[in-house]
């Protein structure tokens, strides 16, 4: 009999040492054994939200207004920067290295023979741990996809969609349509199931139709308007006027916090949220690495943009930022990424490029960033005003650009979590 871990991060190694071949296997046989095996509800309402993009901030919104309505809030969020216990909160605070442990061994328990990826086990044991702490309401995000990923055992009382763009296209599909279609997986028969895209692909309207989902869709059944200072919501029964704009900064978070009233207004009789809740709610909301700007000179930027769909909103956002005489790129990026089209959106916002190895097997080389770097250099750029360096991880890359950064310039760190969680864990370091 093998001696279970006693310690967080032994159970991650053993976790990670047991799949370090195979890191995703689709299907769901094997999670919902061992969910029934485990006993896993959820005795609230679950808002389960999926998405290319806006997944993650999505959450937050919903997770801040209700813990401003005086509601107990579990939450699933990932993945993590700094600490695997930020990927599981009940009432805003991380789960603590215990509540962890004793959900990864009643994991353990259950599972007998059945195999399952690092992955899999963690969104089990995480949704043990919300389920166990008897929330008001459980929000629940999506990993990859939706239709096979480990957190759809579970059945959503209100399913979210936030957009559909190409990423991850080996499990997903090469098509928005495909991609779509992957998505409405969380979709349920008589369930709210709200697409706050606003071009949705129609395998996604389709799936809902054919399953009788109550399908809600941005423009038709729930919207948006503002003008500099406020935004307003309208959604089929309920309106809410002179909100604040989320402190999320960002040209897409209204797409992203009107999905988030539409799952609101869907479930008003179960969890009541007042205007003023909303308002300071959308005030307080805080997401590391979502267009972060950090305080102080050079502007610094966490963005974890790792697909073009992502580095499109990241370069509309760095162009409404105002004037800064150079931009410095700390960029490092998955190899199974579309590399050329991440770098293509935001080639015309960058003067300088720090380009980064990264500590995962599936790292792109930097001499193949360097190579697309090149390939998009402008025509116009002159001699000391561009240039394109390589770097052994972010920190060195984040390093270097600081070094050479005026205190009007500006650095933008994005691409792979990982580019952003390097240079995260390097700052942290610095100032301990």
């Amino acid at each position: 009999m093998q001696t279970l871990p006693t310690t967080l991060p032994d159970w991650l190694a053993l976790l990670e040492s047991r799949h370090a071949e195979v890191h995703i296997n689709m299907g769901l046989d094997r999670v919902r054994a061992v969910k029934q095996a485990m006993g896993l509800r959820f005795g609230c309402p679950v808002i389960m939200v999926a998405g290319t993009n806006g997944k993650g901030s999505t959450c937050a919104m919903l997770e801040s207004i209700l813990l401003r309505a005086g509601y107990k809030v579990g939450l699933y969020i990932k993945p993590h920067f700094l600490d695997f216990n930020e990927r599981a909160r009940i009432n805003g605070e991380l789960a603590s290295d215990a509540a962890l442990i004793d959900a990864f061994n009643a994991v353990e328990a259950s599972r007998t023979d059945i195999d399952l990826t690092y992955f899999e086990f963690t969104t089990l044991a995480i949704m043990h741990l919300l389920a166990g702490a008897k929330p008001d309401v459980a929000i629940l995000e999506v990993g990859l996809g939706g239709r096979l990923d480990a957190v759809n055992v579970i059945d959503a009382d209100v399913s979210i969609v936030t957009s559909v763009d190409i990423d991850h296209t080996d499990f997903l599909g090469t098509t928005r349509e495909a991609i779509g279609f992957e998505k409405a997986g969380i979709f349920r028969t008589g369930k709210p199931a709200i697409c706050s895209d606003p071009v949705p692909p129609a395998s996604l309207v389709a799936h809902a139709e054919a399953i009788g989902a109550d399908l809600w869709l941005l423009g038709r059944d729930f919207n948006y308007s503002g003008d500099k200072q406020q935004w307003n919501y309208g959604g089929r029964n309920q309106r809410r006027n002179s909100l604040a704009y989320p402190s999320l900064r960002g040209a897409n978070q209204l797409l992203n916090a009107a999905a988030a009233l539409a799952a609101l207004e869907v479930l008003r009789l179960e969890l009541p949220v007042g205007a003023q809740e909303v308002r300071s709610g959308l005030v307080m909301v805080e997401l590391p690495g979502r267009f972060q700007v950090l305080p102080g000179r050079p502007s610094v930027i966490f963005d974890v943009a790792h697909n073009p769909h992502a580095a499109s909103a990241l370069a509309q956002n760095l162009g409404n930022m105002g004037f800064h005489p150079y931009t410095y790129a700390v960029f490092g990026s998955m190899q199974d990424k579309d590399v050329d089209g991440v770098i293509a959106a935001m080639a015309g916002h960058i003067d300088h490029w720090c380009l980064a190895a990264l500590p995962s097997p599936r790292s792109a080389h930097t001499a193949q960033l360097a190579l697309a770097v090149e390939q998009h250099r402008p025509a116009d750029a002159r001699e000391g005003e561009w240039s394109s360096s390589q770097f052994a991880d972010p920190a060195k890359a984040f390093a270097n650009a600081m070094s050479r950064a005026g205190e009007n310039d500006r650095i933008v760190v994005f691409g792979s979590f990982y580019t952003v969680a390097g240079v995260m864990a390097a700052r942290k370091s610095s100032l301990h």
